[in-house]
């Protein structure tokens, strides 16, 4: 057994074997109900890297009596499936939501079970994608020639054995049309000894291929982190980064800066910074949509652009990511565009004028029949 599958078989799945959980039995047992409801597992490696109670790391993992009062409360604004991930399957298990490209749920077991996880109604429970959704999800790809991209995810893909992995990945190569495959995971950053050499060998024989990857606070980069991505991207997977914008654990602007800048060191590119989706069970860690914009600002000029996420909704009811910027714009007319910058200083940028409808000046320095004979021309 590999240093990964033992962090994994070791990993804490119930309440009595939580860190750090101090409080009475009554808490303890409010505890139990929500993990009967959505599951726990912290693998033995994060489980190392929590240093106390209430830390962000704890946070991500740690169930809370707020997930019940969520559950239980059943405001109409939360849902299970806020994205109507549901709605958009034509087969099980597989998203198409946007025309050219679809997501393939190839498990749903993940490294660690993040209690703000927008598939909360899903992962850590068993049998919902088996060998025959992937085969059907396969088939369909076949089927839909305007498919060129095909995101993996789950669950998270990379808990898939090396030669199922392989199978998936040479399935999909065999079909024509999809140039393109991601991989959506948290592995590298949650089970990194998970990313061996042998992974990687056998994913460099499958490119173009790019890796999405998962991170929500600086204390999540440790040396093994390094270690894992490095080998992904000497293998020539490019590496992009997404994070959620979670209350209490990354909505400071200095966090998200220091998050940023280690990414980018490890060459992790990062993309997408998430508001967090209204999915039952997690409205706790919902901040406001003015926050994520705050730290955009902050980040803007301050570190490089290649450090700077596009700040992101997806939409409910599934209408897709919907990008968010500070208001940079001051005003806009025929004549000029008003500007603000990452300082606040304000700048007019004239608009480009209409050449062929803009009468001549003409020029003395130039002889009126050259003049003329440069209209001609």
């Amino acid at each position: 057994m590999e240093l990964w599958q033992k962090q994994l078989s070791a990993s804490v799945v119930k309440v009595e074997d939580l860190p750090f959980v101090s409080g009475s039995e009554v808490y303890k047992e409010k505890l139990r109900r929500v993990s009967e409801i959505f599951p726990i597992r912290i693998n033995s490696y994060f489980l190392e890297q929590i240093k106390e109670e209430n830390d962000p790391l704890w946070k991500q993992v740690v169930p809370s009596v707020e997930e019940l009062d969520d559950f239980l409360s059943a405001e109409e604004s939360l849902e299970s499936d806020p994205l109507r991930e549901e709605r958009d399957m034509p087969v099980p298990e597989l998203v198409h939501r946007y025309p050219d490209r679809v997501l393939l749920m190839l498990n749903n077991q993940c490294p660690i079970i993040c209690r703000f996880c927008t598939r909360k109604r899903k992962i850590g429970f068993p049998g919902i994608v088996t060998r025959e959704t992937l085969r059907q999800g396969i088939e369909y790809i076949a089927q839909h020639p305007e498919i060129r991209d095909v995101i993996m995810s789950g669950g998270d893909p990379l808990l898939v054995p090396d030669k199922e992995l392989e199978r998936i990945l040479s399935a999909l190569r065999d079909i024509s049309h999809v140039e393109i495959i991601r991989i959506g995971t948290r592995v590298p950053g949650t089970l990194p000894e998970r990313i061996t050499p042998e992974l990687c060998a056998m994913l460099k024989k499958y490119h173009p291929l790019y890796a999405n990857l998962h991170f929500n606070h600086p204390d999540e980069i440790t040396p093994e982190v390094e270690r894992a991505c490095n080998r992904l991207a000497d293998a020539g997977i490019p590496l992009g980064s997404q994070t959620v914008l979670l209350k209490g654990v990354n909505d400071d602007v200095e966090i998200m800066k220091e998050l940023m800048l280690k990414l980018l060191k490890m060459r992790v590119k990062p993309y997408y910074l998430y508001q967090a989706d209204m999915t039952l069970g997690t409205d706790h860690f919902r901040t406001t949509v003015e926050k994520g914009l705050e730290i955009i600002q902050g980040l803007m000029g301050h570190i490089s652009g290649m450090a700077v996420p596009y700040f992101v909704i997806d939409a409910p009811g599934g209408g897709g990511k919907v990008r968010l910027l500070p208001d940079t714009v001051i005003e806009r007319n025929d004549k000029e565009v008003i500007i603000k910058n990452f300082e606040g200083k304000v700048f007019h940028y004239p608009q480009p004028v209409d050449k062929k409808s803009k009468p001549r000046r003409a020029d003395p320095a130039v002889p009126a029949a050259t003049e003329k004979l440069c209209e001609m021309a």
